[in-house]
């Protein structure tokens, strides 16, 4: 049976799942808005947004995830969650255009599915 700590952090990951939404729709925004709007489109692809994002990624992710593999002991959900965040730190490097955004939504997908990995594995 979950302990009341397990529930807490299956919040965690329900936020963090939240967030990788998104993050996706942020990516999928900033795309239409760089094809509709192309000068005004810049403050939505400022490189600093995309540093905080990752950066509040990487937390939450080492939180969420790292307390589930001390409590449950499965290291799949840190893998899968580990590959995502190294996806979306890969995306970073191509500079904006249809390849970052098609990288950064696969990395967060793939995290959010270690998210949703580890807060099964809980039950």
């Amino acid at each position: 049976m979950p302990t009341l700590a397990a529930f807490r952090f299956q919040r965690l990951d329900r936020l963090a799942i939240t967030l990788s939404g998104l993050c996706a729709l942020h990516c999928m925004a900033t795309a239409v808005a760089v094809v509709l709007l192309s000068s005004a489109a810049s403050l939505l692809a400022a490189p600093i947004i995309h540093e905080v994002g990752l950066t509040i990624a990487m937390i939450l992710g080492a939180v969420a995830l790292g307390h589930g593999a001390l409590q449950h002991g499965l290291l799949l959900p840190v893998a899968v969650g580990g590959l995502g965040l190294g996806v979306m730190a890969g995306a970073l490097t191509l500079g904006h255009g249809t390849a970052e955004t098609a990288y950064t939504i696969l990395g967060v997908a793939i995290l959010a599915f270690g998210h949703e990995l580890n807060r099964r594995s809980f039950w």
